[in-house]
């Protein structure tokens, strides 16, 4: 896909609802409204990119746009060269930088995370040591204030103490940096190529001084590639990320380092860190710098291109996307129209400051990826190493994969508001399967398959996109691959290599699982027999509706059938007090000991959590308890304490975990077991109570914008109800007016003007003017776009969508 210069240009949906949205709006102008705000702020000033800086939220403030490839942001240290203040390079406690890195994931929560790729490090004083010997940061690295840091989307603003200043601005393969240094210091910059944050197996930089460049590149790869239980299997490379930075004064000096050897007056240097920690990896890799004389000017302005195919990409991407010209601000400036479209997918009226912060910080988030691996000429590394071009009629080749993740709320953002993305998303995971033996691994990044976590969520990614209306992809290839996927066992599925956290097999042991109907705990090589069984199912179940709407009906009828796997590993007799999930060997006996808040046999969560995971068949999960009354109370427990208080901050392994995805639906299983204000009420505690603005606003990893996309639905009263469907749940909104602005003319208005702190739960709903007396909407709003009227109170409505027949499945 050839860009534009400054910025990306999407297309928005047509407006075929202005005349509605305007009357509405002005309804909602006559009531009182919280702070509400002019439709003139742009919405990207509603960002604050620091939202989940902390609290293990793992998200990182520095320039980017939707999308993008690169991702411009700190690489924090608390003294160890070898590792950084948080999972992905930044944490807001952390307040001393080694360089301003090129690459970043959002959100992942394994420290290291990945990426981190070639840290800039503006240094005033003289090199007169390798920076790589600097194992503990106590040189080339400096201490900042956040009242010197400035963070908007598109734009990352930096005052070190050491006097010197970054100001960045990205395109979406592109950027431009003006770095200040105290007038008449010693002034460098450091390019430190192999110290991506997982390490790296090989790097370079090449110093072209009559034509004021800096080039290199980066071989690396891993992620969690220091768990104890990835080991060694993660410990690879997959990528080389290539870079192009050239400048606009000559260099006052230059030099190259190698491990603990400094060469000034050298051009070009090799040499790569490794994948192991501390003293195994301290004081190893490669770099250059460049010097400038400050005494007349001290301003140094930088254009830089990257890519993951070559140089020559690089420099292309600068070029196709960057005008020559172009200042910081013109970038910024560029930038910031980019998102303020993005964002304008979704407008809401009303509601506090915080509140939209909050909000359009989480959109933000949500739609930072996937993100584009291919150049502006339509060039990527595939997974087989090869370089490929873009299917026939594919935009761009997207990566970054989180699917354990992403299946539960991102990508039905994604499909809802960015159709033609979602369908580009799709393309380029089959291409990646098709390049990797027809394996489709479940958490890609980059062109690598990292196998991290477990189940099989491609294929309820693939199922979802298609029920949402998605068709932009080769859904009838990537259906076939798929099923035989979950079919045809492969010989990975009997390696324990990466295992349990990584495991290769993704399918593990098939064979078993086809002939026993679950997953056995002995012989699974998987990270636990009960959650692959509960992740298999909701996947089954989804390639099962898939089938079905491609009209393969004995498809259907077997991978449905196989969505009710999850019922082999119900241990109703679990407890003496009620039945739970709990693994099995393959003899069928149960694992034993045994106790709700254990993980064995479960991947991060616990029993009780796990329990819940099965959105798929939750009138089935009900009657397995005994009856959804009695599902209900149990679900209580789930969210409060025995006094009766909320518990839904996390931290008891037998209750709600915010934290983490297996139990992120449960809130919402109230609607199908006959109390929806329960949801809402649920809901609404945890909107207030665990989400919020500042550092510490996401109640954990935002896993690739999972995490925020859940918000993000549970503030618009709507959510997924199961993975292969595009019906939606309904909750109570948060804001008055919501417009989803959507492509093709399908734009969905969500109208609720009573929607404030007080009213909370639902008494009525209509669909296009027709009351709704049921707690979800069919797929017809997703695919046809429409009208949501909801009419709120201060107290529940019992009376509200609770008949037995219109409950959801």
């Amino acid at each position: 896909m050839r860009l534009p210069r400054l910025y990306t240009s999407r297309r928005s949906g047509t407006r075929t609802m202005a005349a509605l949205v305007t009357t509405v709006l002005v309804a909602i102008g006559s009531a009182p409204v919280a702070d509400a705000h002019p439709a003139a702020v742009p919405l990207s000033s509603l960002v604050d990119p620091l939202i989940g800086s902390s609290n293990g939220g793992n998200t990182y403030p520095g320039a980017t746009l939707p999308q993008g490839m690169i991702a411009w942001s700190p690489t924090s240290t608390a003294g160890d060269q070898t590792s950084t203040g948080a999972a992905n390079g930044y944490h807001y406690d952390t307040t001393r930088v080694r360089g301003l890195s090129l690459t970043h994931v959002n959100g992942a929560g394994c420290h290291p995370g990945a990426a981190g790729d070639v840290p800039i490090m503006p240094f005033v004083g003289d090199v007169t040591s390798s920076p790589s010997a600097d194992t503990k940061d106590a040189v080339y690295a400096a201490d900042f204030s956040h009242d010197d840091e400035k963070a908007v989307p598109g734009r990352y603003t930096l005052g070190l103490r050491s006097g010197a200043r970054a100001d960045l601005a990205v395109s979406s393969r592109a950027g431009v940096a003006d770095f200040t240094f105290p007038r008449g210091s010693a002034a460098h910059l450091l390019f430190r190529v192999s110290n991506s944050l997982n390490g790296s197996q090989d790097a370079h930089v090449d110093i072209d001084a009559a034509r004021r460049k800096v080039t290199g590149w980066v071989h690396t790869g891993a992620f969690c590639g220091r768990r104890a239980n990835g080991g060694t299997n993660n410990r690879k490379s997959y990528y080389k990320l290539y870079f192009s930075a050239s400048f606009d004064r000559a260099f006052s000096a230059v030099g190259t380092w190698k491990d603990g050897t400094l060469t000034p007056g050298s051009t070009t240097a090799s040499g790569g860190e490794g994948y192991a920690t501390g003293a195994d990896r301290a004081g190893r890799g490669s770099g250059g710098y460049v010097g400038f004389d400050t005494s007349v000017d001290n301003d140094v302005h930088m254009r830089l291109g990257i890519s993951y195919v070559s140089l020559k990409g690089a420099e292309g991407n600068l070029r196709e996307e960057i005008a020559p010209r172009a200042s910081v601000t013109d970038v910024a400036e560029a930038g910031a129209r980019a998102w303020n479209k993005e964002l304008g997918t979704v407008r809401v009226q009303g509601g506090t400051t915080a509140r939209r912060t909050a909000f359009y910080t989480a959109l933000y988030h949500s739609l930072m990826q996937p993100n584009l691996i291919s150049d502006t000429d339509g060039r990527y590394y595939g997974m087989d190493g090869a370089v490929h071009r873009l299917e026939r009629g594919q935009r761009a080749q997207y990566s970054n994969f989180s699917g354990w993740d992403q299946y539960r709320a991102q990508i039905q953002l994604l499909a809802l508001l960015k159709p033609t993305v979602a369908g580009d998303f799709a393309q380029s995971l089959y291409n990646f399967a098709r390049q990797n033996g027809g394996v489709w691994d479940r958490w890609v990044h980059i062109s690598g398959a990292t196998h991290v976590m477990t189940g099989d969520p491609s294929a309820a990614t693939l199922a979802t996109f298609y029920a949402m209306g998605v068709r932009n992809f080769d859904y009838e290839g990537a259906f076939d691959s798929l099923v035989k996927q979950a079919t045809v066992p492969h010989p990975d599925g009997l390696s324990d290599a990466g295992c349990p956290g990584q495991c290769e097999g993704q399918r593990p042991n098939l064979a078993q699982y086809l002939d026993s109907h679950y997953a056995a705990q002995d012989v699974c090589h998987c990270w636990g027999g009960a959650a692959e069984t509960l992740e298999d199912a909701v996947a089954d179940s989804a390639l099962g509706r898939w089938a079905k709407l491609l009209g393969k009906e004995a498809t259907a009828e077997e991978f449905t059938a196989r969505g009710a796997y999850w019922r082999n590993v119900y241990n109703p007799g679990a407890t003496a007090d009620a039945g739970y999930v709990q693994a099995r060997r393959s003899d069928g006996s149960w694992v034993e000991p045994f106790h709700p808040g254990s993980d064995l046999g479960f991947a991060q969560g616990t029993s009780a959590t796990y329990t819940w995971m099965v959105p798929q068949d939750v009138q089935g999960l009900a009657a397995a308890m005994g009856g959804r009354e009695t599902a209900a109370a149990r679900l209580d427990g789930f969210f409060n304490k025995a006094d009766g208080s909320w518990s839904v901050r996390g931290g008891d392994p037998l209750r709600y975990d915010p934290t983490n995805e297996p139990g992120i639906h449960a809130p919402w299983l109230y609607n199908a077991l006959g109390q929806p204000w329960k949801t809402q009420a649920t809901v609404r505690q945890i909107i207030d109570t665990v989400y919020g603005t500042g550092p510490s606003g996401l109640p954990g990893n935002d896993d690739l914008g999972t995490m925020s996309a859940w918000y993000v639905f549970a503030v618009l009263g709507v959510y997924p109800q199961t993975p292969g469907s595009a019906n939606l749940l309904l909750g109570a909104p948060v804001f008055p007016s919501a417009f989803l602005d959507r492509p093709g003319g399908k734009d969905i208005l969500i109208s609720a003007p009573a929607a404030d702190d007080t009213h909370l739960y639902v008494d009525a709903v209509s669909h296009n003017g027709s009351a709704l007396d049921r707690s979800w909407v069919g797929a017809g709003l997703t695919l046809d776009g429409g009208r949501l009227d909801f009419g709120l109170a201060e107290q529940p409505n019992p009376s509200w969508a609770t008949d037995p027949g219109t409950l959801p499945e």
